[in-house]
């Protein structure tokens, strides 16, 4: 067996971003061999400076999405487990959710899964370019509608949601406003109260630069939510009931520290560069491809036209070569790292039109160059037959 060199140019950070900034690797690997202990579970020194580390992170995230009360920011292990802990911690049999077909299925599972038992479930089609109508949105609307559910960024076609309307809607309506910021955190900026965001999921391990296993949610203050898990909390250990305070009644169980360690050391980083910043990069660097490959005979570009309303990410079809082949030449070939498929969104593909097939998937980051660009546009035209 011959072994391969590592990836040379990696563009699938919609999905995982990689490399991440050194000093994430320092912060994981610190934890590790120098704090060590649970935070909240002892009164040593060790755990103490465990709880610190908790503490500050909390605090860097309610930097980065402008909210008050740093103790509002629940970790979990992922935005799937902040999506489910939202949805199935709010919603009763008989309450009704709008959301969108643009959805990832971190959010449409959960809720196909609620429906089953009794919540009911409004699905607004999207345009063309995947992005969604707010009046198609308040029409949706019912005297029973509980909350409005959706993504800020497609993590397939990169569109930006005009999450300031959807915002005003749903509380117009009197419903709970749950945003998930897959795509967006960390390239966007998110003012979390300004916006009257009841409830934001996010994972650490994309746009905030931090190690997988890592994510949160945001509870707005006055909004009820019930626990997922029950355990050791650190706290409350006498009651035989989980605990309904915040955050620690929500983080049953032993934290990942070393990699909310890697996850404070990533915000950091991003709130240093600056959010604004970060972003106005990756939509270069997709701006270029767009312009690079978009006369290509047959290139068909996916989403919305107009840049402003396109983040970070592209994905696009060539005709007469199936997606999934072109990455697969991409990586065997040319050592280049890009996504095809349908992304976990089949009723995002429904409405771009690039169901089943899907499309190829486009992600710079931070540390992607200019050469790299131009490198992976020339390998696809050089994929053309």
């Amino acid at each position: 067996m011959t072994s391969r060199s590592p990836l040379t140019i990696y563009l699938d950070n919609a999905a995982t971003s990689h490399p991440k900034p050194e000093c994430v690797y320092q912060a994981v690997v610190h934890a590790m061999r120098h704090i060590g202990a649970s935070p909240g579970r002892a009164g040593h020194r060790r755990s103490l400076e465990a709880s610190r580390l908790l503490f500050q992170v909390r605090e860097a995230i309610a930097t980065l999405l402008s909210v008050p009360d740093s103790s509002r920011i629940i970790f979990t292990h992922s935005a799937t487990e902040a999506l489910n802990l939202a949805l199935q911690g709010v919603l009763l049999a008989g309450d009704h959710v709008v959301t969108t077909s643009m959805e990832h299925n971190s959010l449409l599972r959960p809720l196909y899964q609620l429906r089953r038992r009794g919540v009911e479930l409004t699905i607004v089609e999207a345009a063309g370019d995947g992005l969604v109508d707010p009046d198609a949105v308040r029409r949706a609307f019912r005297p029973t509608t509980r909350m409005l559910a959706l993504g800020h960024v497609s993590n397939v076609c990169g569109a930006i949601q005009p999450v300031a309307r959807l915002a005003t809607i749903a509380r117009e309506a009197g419903a709970l406003f749950l945003l998930d910021a897959a795509q967006s955190a960390g390239s966007i900026p998110i003012d979390a109260a300004g916006l009257g965001v009841d409830l934001l999921a996010a994972p650490g391990h994309k746009g905030l630069l931090g190690p997988q296993g890592t994510g949160f949610l945001f509870v707005a203050e006055g909004v009820e939510i019930r626990p997922l898990l029950a355990g050791g909390t650190g706290s409350n250990s006498s009651s035989e009931e989980q605990p309904h305070i915040l955050p620690e009644g929500f983080e049953a169980g032993t934290h990942n520290l070393p990699g909310i360690a890697g996850l404070l050391a990533g915000v950091e980083f991003v709130l240093a560069r600056g959010v604004d910043v970060i972003g106005r990069r990756e939509r270069e660097h997709v701006a270029e491809v767009a312009r690079r490959l978009a006369p290509l005979p047959g290139m068909a570009i996916h989403g919305p036209s107009f840049p402003a309303n396109r983040s970070g990410l592209l994905s696009f079809t060539l005709a007469g070569m199936d997606a999934s082949s072109l990455a697969f030449m991409l990586d065997q070939r040319f050592d280049i790292a890009v996504r095809a498929g349908l992304h976990c969104a089949p009723l995002a593909h429904r409405s771009l039109g690039t169901y089943p097939a899907g499309t190829v998937r486009v992600s710079p980051g931070w540390f992607t160059s200019n050469d790299e660009i131009a490198i992976f546009c020339d390998a696809v035209v050089k994929c053309i037959p």
